[in-house]
């Protein structure tokens, strides 16, 4: 199992808090530029499913192309533990949410009790629904269980090793040209454009790319150290384009791709900017930050804000102090407490003594 690459990990906390100023832009008093680049804060999860093949592949590809189908279920109870335990934990707080408005007369659409069950099981996103309900954001966790179910076949079918590094580039861009036509071909013009609809799609095909992302890293990262500057050339160019024209739909996944890359090669290098402890940690409770914070929002503005397009910015730090606090809680106290416990439950019984190897 290849090592923590601490950059990445810090990265992932910066999307996070992109994603809640995303949720809350217009709340504050920004200038039209600030906002401009926060109305963009939903390609962040755009990143995550990228971020997720990419270390999924690194941790578990070579492990299930050795193991097959018996290293499938261990796979997946691993990825139950980090992604479903806070995510009913969440579910929990937004029914009592909704009990609470619905006792005080002042019930709401955004929680169907008829569709709660797809939201436990999260199936939510699979083409179930029409809107975003509950906890908005556990859409892309809805999405991330559907790429793990598909990972391990992807794994088996695909051995990124005995692919050529132009082989393996070539297949990022189709499997990016290929995300860009079907949402032009829906008429959508930008990645946040029908969730509930592409939104499965979008992070299959991302995840997918990046399992290639991370193949071209396990090769290049002790062969050649160059790809980290012409990986970040290459993203800025992308983003570039995509300033100046290029559909967001292709261009925004190119770049974060590419991104992705250079951080990957350039992590562990002495006096890295992104692996300083603080930025690690607000990484390490991302996803508490993640999941949290939509919730957070809805009760904080039945509680304190009058108007929510006009928050004073006393109230707001508040806000977001609420959320650093809650994310540090839920991870320590929730998350990781209940991983450990669902990694340790077994998912066949031990062999009897009788049946033990002399070795043990």
């Amino acid at each position: 199992m290849k090592g923590e690459l601490k950059a990445l990990t810090s990265v992932r906390g910066i999307a996070a808090w992109f994603v809640v100023f995303f949720h809350i832009r217009f709340a504050l008093d920004l200038p039209d530029p600030v906002l401009h680049v926060l109305a963009k804060g939903y390609l962040a999860v755009d990143f995550f499913f990228l971020l997720s093949g990419f270390v999924i592949w690194m941790v578990w590809g070579e492990r299930i192309r050795a193991g097959g189908l018996a290293s499938v279920p261990g796979f997946l109870q691993r990825r139950v533990a980090r992604v479903w335990p806070l995510h009913i934990f969440m579910l929990g707080f937004a029914v009592a949410l909704a009990l609470a408005l619905q006792f005080t007369g002042r019930g709401s659409d955004h929680f169907p009790w008829h569709e709660l069950p797809l939201h436990v099981l999260l199936l939510q996103n699979w083409g179930f629904t029409e809107h975003l309900s509950w906890n908005d954001p556990a859409w892309s966790i809805s999405c991330e269980l559907a790429a793990y179910l598909l990972f391990p076949l992807l794994a088996l079918a695909i051995n990124w090793r005995r692919v050529p590094s132009w082989g393996v580039v070539g297949a990022i861009a189709v499997l990016l040209g290929l995300l860009h036509a079907i949402f032009a071909g829906t008429g959508a013009i930008a990645l946040g454009q029908e969730i509930t609809s592409l939104g499965l799609i979008r992070c299959v095909i991302e995840f997918a790319t990046g399992t290639a992302v991370a193949a071209l890293w396990l090769r290049w990262n002790e062969a050649w150290r160059n790809p980290a500057l012409a990986s970040f050339a290459l993203a800025l160019t992308f983003a570039t384009g995509w300033a100046l024209g290029l559909p967001e739909t292709f261009a925004a996944p190119a770049s974060f791709a590419a991104l992705l890359l250079g951080l990957a090669l350039t992590s562990a290098r002495k006096g890295n900017p992104f692996e300083i402890a603080p930025l690690h940690y607000l990484g390490e409770i991302s996803y508490a930050t993640y999941l949290s914070h939509y919730l957070l929002w809805f009760a904080f503005k039945l509680a304190f804000v009058e108007d929510a397009h006009a928050v004073p910015w006393p109230l707001a730090a508040g806000f977001l102090l609420l959320v650093l606090l809650a994310s540090v809680a839920l991870y320590h106290l929730v998350e990781r407490p209940a991983q450990r416990w669902v990694n340790g439950v077994r998912l066949r019984p031990a062999p009897s003594a009788a049946l033990r190897s002399p070795r043990g």
